[in-house]
Formats: C-alpha cells, sequence, structure tokens
C-alpha cells in the first residue's frame, strides 16, 4: 500500500490546470483569481472625513475659539478649495477635505451660531482619513487565490469591472452497482439507495463545481462502457465503487479498454483504500471506494485538493488544525484513520462508532482526527491533528 501523501503526490501530477476565462466582477464570487488585480489610483483618492462635523487648520483647533463658516461638503460635492486662517467648514462622512485643513472636530463638539462655529472641545482623534490609507496606486491583489466577497469588494474598489479567473472544471459522477436505485424509489430485494453521488456533488458546490450526477451504471461490461460515454469530454470523472478487484468491479477494466491510462492503488487509509485514478489526454478519472463515508472522506481527503489544484491553487493536502482530545483515542493500526468527531468545548471528540458505512455519525460531524499509522493512542488532553469539515 501507498501512502496517503504518495496517493496525492500521483493525483496531482495528473492535473492540467483550467484554461483562463476573463469574466464580470459580478459573477466572480468564489471564483479562482489567475490573473493579479493592480490598483490603478490611491483609495480613497483624496483625504476624506471620517465623520460628520467641522474642518478645520490645526492651528485653529484650539478649545473656545470662534471660526467663520466657509462652505458645506459633502461626499461627492467638493466645497472650499481652500481653508483660510480662522475658518471652518462644514463637513460630512466622506467629504473631501479641503486644502489647509488638518482634522475634523465632531459636530457634537461644537456650537454653531448662524455663520460661525464654536469649538468647545478638541478631542484625540483627527477624524481623517489619509490618501492612500486603505491602497496606493499600484498596489496588488496577488494571484492564485479563491475570491472571498471582501476580495470582490476589494477588486471593485480598485475600478476594475472584470477579472481573469480559471475556468471551473466540468466534472461527470458516475456511481456503480446493480444494488443501486436513486433515491425515491421503492426498495426491492438486495437493494439500497445510491447516496454516495449526491453526497460528492454537494462537496463540489461547496467549491463552486456544478457536477453532473451520471444514471447509475449496472454490474455490465456494455452499461459501464455506455456510462462512460455519457461523461464524454468532462475535465473529471468521479467514479464511486466498482473500483476493487471483486468479480463484478468493473472500472477499472473498463476504464483501460476505453482509453485511460490507470494506475490502481491500494492506498493506507482507513476508511477506504482502493482509490484509482488515471489520465486520458487531459482528462483525468478519480475511483472511489463504494462504502458511503469512505467515499465522503476519500473525495475529502483526495478529491478536494485535486479540484483546487485544477483550478491554479496550490497543490496540497487539506489544511489540518491541532486541538486537544475531549475523550481517549485507541490505538491504530497500519492505515492512516480519518475518524469522524464533533468540536466540543472540551476538544475534539471521535464517536465511538466509525464503521464505513454510518452516513448518521458523518451527518453529525465537523471534524475528522487524523490519526498515524501505529499511532500508539492518546489520552483525553493530548494534542491531534483534524480537518474541519464544512458547516
Amino acid at each position: 500500500m501507498i501512502s496517503v501523501a504518495e496517493a496525492l503526490e500521483y493525483l496531482f501530477a495528473l492535473v492540467t490546470p483550467m484554461d483562463a476565462e476573463e469574466i464580470g466582477l459580478a459573477r466572480a464570487g468564489g471564483r479562482v483569481l489567475v490573473r493579479d488585480v493592480i490598483a490603478g489610483h490611491d483609495q480613497p483618492p483624496f483625504a476624506a472625513s471620517a465623520m460628520d462635523g467641522y474642518a478645520v487648520r490645526e492651528a485653529d483647533a484650539v478649545a473656545g475659539r470662534t471660526l467663520a463658516l466657509a462652505g458645506h461638503i459633502a461626499a461627492g460635492h467638493p466645497g472650499a478649495a481652500v481653508l483660510q486662517p480662522g475658518q471652518a467648514a462644514r463637513i460630512l462622512t466622506g467629504g473631501a477635505m479641503p486644502e489647509g485643513a488638518d482634522r475634523v472636530i465632531m459636530q457634537e463638539d461644537v456650537t454653531r451660531d448662524g455663520d460661525s462655529v464654536t469649538l468647545n472641545l478638541i478631542g484625540p482623534g483627527r477624524h481623517v482619513r489619509a490618501r492612500g490609507c486603505d491602497f496606493a496606486a499600484g498596489a496588488r491583489l496577488a494571484a492564485p487565490r479563491r475570491l472571498k466577497a471582501a476580495e470582490v469588494a476589494l477588486v471593485a474598489a480598485m475600478n476594475h469591472a472584470r477579472v481573469t479567473v480559471a475556468r471551473r472544471p466540468d466534472v461527470a459522477i458516475l456511481s456503480t452497482g446493480d444494488e443501486l436505485v436513486t433515491p425515491g424509489s421503492a426498495l426491492g430485494p438486495g437493494q439500497i439507495v445510491a447516496s454516495n453521488g449526491y453526497g460528492i456533488r454537494a462537496m463540489l458546490q461547496d467549491e463552486g463545481i456544478d457536477a453532473r450526477l451520471l444514471p447509475v451504471a449496472a454490474d455490465t461490461v456494455d452499461a459501464h462502457k455506455a456510462a462512460l460515454a455519457l461523461a464524454g469530454d468532462a475535465d473529471l470523472v468521479i467514479t464511486i465503487g466498482g473500483a476493487s478487484v471483486g468479480d463484478h468491479d468493473l472500472v477499472a477494466p473498463v476504464a483501460r479498454a476505453e482509453g485511460f491510462d490507470l494506475a490502481f492503488h491500494r492506498i493506507a487509509i482507513r476508511p477506504g483504500k482502493p482509490v484509482m485514478a488515471g489520465r486520458r489526454g487531459r482528462q483525468v478519472m478519480v475511483g472511489l471506494p463504494g462504502n458511503p463515508v469512505s467515499a465522503m472522506v476519500c473525495a475529502t481527503v483526495f478529491l478536494i485538493p485535486l479540484v483546487r489544484a485544477m483550478q491554479s491553487l496550490p497543490a496540497r493536502a487539506m489544511p489540518r488544525d491541532e486541538m486537544p482530545l475531549a475523550a481517549a483515542l485507541p490505538a491504530n493500526g497500519p492505515r492512516e484513520h480519518y475518524l469522524r468527531a464533533e468540536i466540543t468545548a472540551a476538544g475534539v471528540a471521535p464517536f465511538a462508532a466509525q464503521d464505513s458505512s454510518l452516513l448518521s455519525v458523518l451527518s453529525r460531524a465537523d471534524a475528522l482526527i487524523v490519526q498515524p499509522p501505529g499511532h500508539p493512542g492518546a489520552a483525553a488532553g493530548e494534542v491531534v491533528e483534524v480537518i474541519r469539515l464544512p458547516g
């Protein structure tokens, strides 16, 4: 068996980055930026008032002094170009500071009488946003990165209406097995509901990818060939089940017959073990185990890093945090174990039931404890590595 780290390196070697495309900023949230965005102006482009009040010169900022009003400045409506000694200008939040003004006196700290104001209190703050205090012309938002909401707003503030992003991969998901029926169907003898594809598709949706669910393929060569044909030229084909070496495990031989260059690995991971990967031209195939939890855990460990790398994000394993155990962890065997767990006030607690068929346990989990091969176990309070699950 190869290690999880070795399997990831193999998967990353299959990746051909997606082509770039230019899109409008309104559709950029969650997309992977692949070309730097550079600001063409300072932000703010001028010194601006941080609150409603009166702009004054520093030399005139003396408690008890009365100043003549020399204009009214609102955001987007510059008033007096120059503030002379002994003058103040009414200014609202976001208004451009007139030349000569150094600070803003809050409106509650003055007394106004017609065309003059008396300064009652000079507070410690100047209440002025300096030109370029947010970013300067030439500031760079570096690629690659997945654009968060705040970064989309930053790009807009940099005055860019369009960005260059990675094309989202076209992904097709194929579940295999005579025993599978679609959700909502009546169950016959020996049949179970095909749940894995829906779970994997939802995981990809969290990554911004709208994958296609292909019809379930029966355990025949012709059915598998027909299903692969439906995948067409998808960038990534994900198969679920049929990836082992049993009498009805047909994915590998059919895929090879259809031109895929496959490497079939026994990976030292628990749950799961049979994970298949390969390529046909630019098309990548990943075969996941059929047990529900095995499929979801292996998708977390292998598939999500893969689709991120396909979009030009760094090729690396899922990020891990360190947390104390809220309960003891038993010794581990020869495979890296990903235990379903929940995060509590006392730390991370593994569930007692860890069978690879228990979706009800996985649905309650918000973390996977990563236990190395041959780990001797740990007492409550000891620190372990965890992968946080979305939720």
